[in-house]
């Protein structure tokens, strides 16, 4: 488990490249036949990716240590969409088929949870999302089906997508855990674009389905100081509650956002005016 300090908008003014990639950018999140986490102190997101190959892959009892319980969901909840091939998971002896870019839901106080693939040839890829919670609500598999569709934007701003809801109100029960894909029209780049900040909630973008000479210049940072990270297939960013958040790439690109704090509203943004940025 990598452990990453809350930074303050005014410290993260200071930072160089490298200082800005080693506090906010998280660039590996698959090891195979690994589960691998970053404890975030934004609002205590846990995040990271299990890739089950011929073994499945658990959550073990030495997770406590950093979450002072005695056992990981004890005092969480957690969330999980698969980008990889079909595979399953297992919480506590019920066994959910996870297909790609299907999702779970796994509730507060479930004990035992196992990762595996299909087919350890095409294995399952699960990223994973944990939030504190405070009420116990029920695992549940979504499909892609079952997430709430949003499309948004206009192809001749290269910003048109389509953004599915897996862990939100409409859909299920969390405590604070919200969790989505977004799928970017042929021909669009930008993520987000007039973009906004959620004083509220922090976030945590994950890009993947990249070509290995594709990047994402993530933008971040107060309105009138924004910086940028180069994001690389399978890299997630963490996002503070005082910044801002969009991107563009240089090829297509699809993205997993995470949130959690205050609110559960998704509509919840302050949208900040292009001629506003600097």
């Amino acid at each position: 488990m990598e452990i990453r300090q809350a930074i303050h908008s005014e410290h993260a003014k200071t930072l160089d490249t490298q200082g800005l990639r080693d506090h906010f950018l998280i660039e590996e999140i698959f090891a195979e036949g690994e589960l691998k986490l970053t404890y975030s102190h934004l609002d205590r997101l846990i995040l990271g990716g299990a890739l089950p190959t011929d073994r499945p892959v658990t959550v073990p009892e030495t997770m406590n240590k950093h979450t002072g319980t005695d056992y990981f969901l004890q005092r969480r909840e957690l969330g999980t969409i698969n980008i990889g091939g079909p595979g399953r998971v297992t919480v506590d002896g019920e066994t959910y088929a996870i297909g790609t870019h299907e999702a779970l839901y796994i509730g507060k106080e479930n004990r035992d949870i196992q990762f595996e693939s299909d087919d350890a040839q095409h294995p399952a890829a699960f990223y994973l999302c944990s939030a504190p919670a405070h009420q116990v609500f029920p695992t549940r598999k979504i499909t892609v089906e079952e997430a709430s569709p949003q499309t948004l934007g206009d192809t001749s701003k290269s910003n048109r997508r389509t953004i599915n809801k897996y862990l939100v109100p409409d859909v299920l029960p969390t405590c604070q855990l919200l969790m989505g894909l977004t799928r970017l029209e042929e021909g669009s780049l930008w993520n987000t674009m007039p973009c906004h900040i959620h004083d509220r909630r922090m976030e945590a973008y994950f890009y993947f389905d990249m070509a290995d000479d594709s990047v994402v210049f993530h933008m971040m940072g107060e309105p009138q100081e924004t910086r940028h990270l180069i994001v690389r297939n399978r890299q997630a960013v963490l996002s503070p509650s005082w910044s801002l958040h969009s991107g563009v790439g240089t090829g297509s690109y699809t993205f997993i956002w995470a949130m959690a704090g205050e609110n559960q509203t998704f509509s919840d943004m302050d949208f900040i005016d292009t001629t506003q940025l600097r």
